[in-house]
């Protein structure tokens, strides 16, 4: 550490004094609240409670802040509070088809059972800036609507006639892994596999995904059904002998539907790609879905060619904390590196011009 550099401890205090000098920014402007945060810039508390793996907006929020808006450094702080937590248990899985819903879109049929709900989005605006936004009033609320519920799933329409491979049904005794307390192995199965892929950066699983579509392990996928809302989450109780609801959480659920040519052995059928996140992360979900999918390529006996279908590459650099801290560490010092370096350089070098000089030496004698 910079520790080690002469009046480098006075130095690194007065850098965390100069840090929260320049968070603060003009006293003149008034200080930004939790509350500010969470409400008027939820999208980016709904990223880093997804990535950070915690569900608590006011302390996404509070990440937010502290990090000055940097939200891969938000996230880091989230998980970095995360590990100190107790673990009392487990809930019970959540059941996303009776999601109160406030947005459910599917681009595979226009006219689907409890239909079309736009919801808020950027989806339908024209991307021009709104100098409404500028001033300190803000346009007239609209009358919000009524959550749907139990909404069926557009899938189910294609599972009916036997067009898609079947919703994977699991075993509730089955041991579940979990990447926050064990170490990360491969061949990985499909519950670690989105576990990573729910708290990988969402930038790189939009470029996999982005990469896909290009033919790095083309899919040709549909986004079968994109809904956004409110899930009911229950815990166990042993005590009480059934299981207890402790509240809603809002989230994205995406379900792409794929091609599949079929094998030896399987029929050609759609096959699924599947996104989950806190809150409205769409774009989040949608890229979990296509990575996904194309991870599934050992399992669908597919080719594996392309760099969104070898589940190494995809699992070991995805995750934005442990990137950015391999990355940032470049910034310690590194003098005793450097100088080793530096120092064989140049005895290379100058065994390189001694042995160049040789054939002049000869030459002139």
């Amino acid at each position: 550490m910079y520790v080690a550099v002469k009046g480098g401890e006075r130095a690194i205090e007065n850098a965390h004094r100069l840090l929260a000098h320049e968070r603060r920014g003009d006293r003149d402007v008034p200080e930004i609240s939790l509350s500010q945060i969470s409400e008027q810039l939820s999208l980016g508390v709904d990223r880093v409670m997804t990535e950070g793996s915690l569900y608590d907006r006011e302390l996404a929020a509070l990440a937010i802040k502290q990090a000055r808006g940097d939200l891969i450094e938000a996230i880091f702080l989230v998980r970095a509070f995360r590990a100190t937590l107790p673990r009392f248990g487990a809930t019970e899985p959540v059941d996303t088809g009776a999601m109160q819903v406030r947005r459910r879109i599917s681009s595979t049929f226009k006219d689907i059972p409890g239909g079309q709900v736009l919801g808020p989005t950027f989806d339908y605006t024209h991307r021009l800036l709104d100098p409404q936004l500028a001033g300190a009033g803000s346009p007239e609320a609209p009358a919000t609507a009524e959550p749907l519920a139990s909404m069926p799933r557009v899938t189910d329409i294609l599972g009916r006639d036997g067009l898609i491979e079947p919703s994977p049904e699991t075993d509730a005794d089955a041991p579940v892994g979990d990447l926050t307390r064990e170490p990360l192995s491969f061949p990985a199965d499909r519950d670690l596999r989105l576990q990573n892929l729910a708290r990988a950066d969402e930038g790189f699983l939009l470029a996999l995904g982005y990469s896909t579509q290009r033919g790095y392990g083309r899919s040709h996928p549909f986004a079968g059904e994109i809904r956004f809302g409110d899930v009911e989450v229950e815990f166990y109780a042993e005590d009480a002998g059934f299981a207890v609801p402790l509240g809603a959480m809002a989230m994205s659920e995406c379900q792409m539907v794929n091609q599949f040519k079929g094998s030896a052995t399987e029929a050609p059928c759609f096959t699924r790609g599947y996104g989950l996140a806190f809150g409205q992360s769409e774009r989040k979900t949608m890229s979990m879905a296509l990575v996904d999918r194309s991870l599934r390529a050992r399992e669908l006996e597919e080719e594996i060619k392309a760099p969104a279908q070898d589940e190494e590459f995809v699992m070991s650099h995805s995750d934005n904390v442990q990137a950015t801290g391999f990355v940032e560490h470049l910034k310690l010092p590194h003098y005793v590196d450097f100088q080793s370096e530096l120092g064989l350089l140049r005895k290379l070098r100058a065994e390189f011009f001694e042995a160049a000089s040789e054939p002049l030496k000869e030459a002139a004698e």
